[in-house]
């Protein structure tokens, strides 16, 4: 198996390479400059000039991308050109958002649409199996964007006065805080410290981060302003899950050894869940993994509908703003984070289907 890992992680990198010469590329394709987003389109030619040379924006293209590939082999992601920070230190202020919010909505679609699957599928053909295929196919045509301001406006607006009114906006209520754990714990750490990235990393994952500080109050405020983007997002990977589990449950459970389970008198829920989940778990195991990529995508509606300051709302920032470093560092992380994800996903199919052997 590790030998099955290193080699997919060597094939994974000239993906990688690929993916960051096609997002160089295409970020400088977009209409407009990055001098005309900072200075505004009255901004003179000799402004411009000044401008583009301070960001190293006069060089030829191909220069500017030997000079940034050369820099993420070293690790340097570049500095933002609308704000003048280092693009490590935004990810690491902004994918913990992002982290929290697909986290959140993949465990919803998953402990939604595997269950329907599964129920439509022992219920084929009933008022059951009409109604959760019905409610799948709604799922999947509905966009993230109108979802979403259809249940802010329900559950922010017209249950304003009611126990059921949920926040529409922003991860935590103005006045609460969360207070990085190594600051409540009095921890000797700050910036330039060994590990900073890593310990800013974590804390910036408030969930996380008030779980260890037993700080409950944010705990529950940051869950509260979590459910509606995490109910938006989810609905389209739900009701794929669903569906796709369906199929496979359809196709395992009209297996001969299925029928003889039966035979034998094993209960349903056994023959179900041990015999039929089991063997039909290899292409929900896939959905999952193919899914990420849709809740990368959909972060980018739902984080600008609810006030959500991450990935995928700096992401469309730094498109409108032309500011290539941070395009470039996201496009990165979103295409590590994808392929460790389908990593993981085929890791789990020998452990899923131990006739599947990783050499």
């Amino acid at each position: 198996m590790t030998q099955y890992i290193l080699r997919r992680l060597l094939l994974s990198i000239p993906v990688l390479f690929g993916i960051l010469i096609a997002t160089f590329a295409i970020a400088r394709l977009i209409p407009g400059d990055p001098c005309t987003a900072a200075l505004g389109e009255r901004a003179t030619q000799a402004a411009c000039d000044a401008y583009n040379l301070r960001m190293g924006l006069d060089e030829p293209i191909y220069v500017q991308l030997g000079i940034y590939m050369r820099d993420v082999l070293t690790g340097n992601l570049g500095d933002s050109i609308r704000f003048s920070r280092p693009v490590f230190t935004i990810i690491i202020e902004k994918l913990p958002v992002t982290l929290e919010l697909g986290l959140a909505a993949l465990t919803l679609a998953i402990l939604v649409g595997v269950p329907a699957g599964i129920l439509s599928a022992v219920r084929r053909n009933s008022k059951v199996d009409v109604a959760t295929m019905v409610a799948a196919n709604i799922g999947v045509s509905m966009p993230v964007y109108w979802l979403g301001l259809m249940l802010a406006y329900l559950f922010a607006v017209l249950l304003r006065d009611t126990p059921f009114w949920l926040p529409p906006s922003g991860r935590l209520t103005a006045g609460l805080s969360s207070i990085p754990f190594y600051r409540a714990w009095g921890l000797p750490i700050s910036d330039g410290t060994f590990g900073f990235p890593i310990f800013e990393f974590l804390s910036n994952l408030y969930i996380l981060n008030s779980i260890i500080t037993l700080n409950f109050k944010v705990l529950f405020d940051t869950i509260k302003h979590l459910i509606l983007p995490a109910v938006a997002l989810s609905t389209i990977p739900m009701s794929i899950i669903a569906r796709i589990t369906r199929s496979s449950m359809l196709e395992v459970l009209g297996q001969d050894y299925i029928r003889t389970a039966r035979a034998k008198g094993l209960r349903e829920r056994l023959v179900v869940l041990r015999h039929g989940l089991r063997n039909a778990l290899l292409p929900i195991i896939t959905i999952v993994g193919l899914q990420v990529g849709t809740l990368f995508a959909g972060a980018v509606l739902t984080e600008s509908i609810f006030s959500l300051s991450g990935v995928g709302r700096s992401l469309f920032d730094a498109i409108t703003g032309r500011d290539y470093p941070v395009i470039q560092g996201f496009t990165v992380v979103i295409a590590v984070g994808y392929v460790i994800v389908n990593l993981a996903a085929d890791i789990s199919y020998a452990f899923a289907d131990p006739r599947i052997k990783l050499d």
